[in-house]
């Protein structure tokens, strides 16, 4: 018997604010500040939920660097 195996594990992962906010190593409540003023990126809304991927977190983090020079 033949079987395909899937992987089903998201290559980017997507983030609640608990989540990223501690990714980055910030309180919810800062990050969430952050997304107001543009620091980080804005929400995709999916369904009820609220999330952000995680590619666009650590891509608003290396722009963040690229800007303290």
């Amino acid at each position: 018997m033949n079987q395909v195996i899937v992987n089903t594990a998201p290559s980017d992962p997507w983030l609640s604010d608990v989540e990223a906010a501690a990714l980055v190593g910030i309180s919810k409540s800062t990050f969430r500040r952050g997304v107001i003023d543009g620091r980080f990126p804005k929400p995709v809304r999916l369904g009820g939920l609220v999330r952000w991927p995680q590619s666009e977190i650590f891509q608003a983090l290396e722009d963040l660097k690229a800007k303290r020079h």
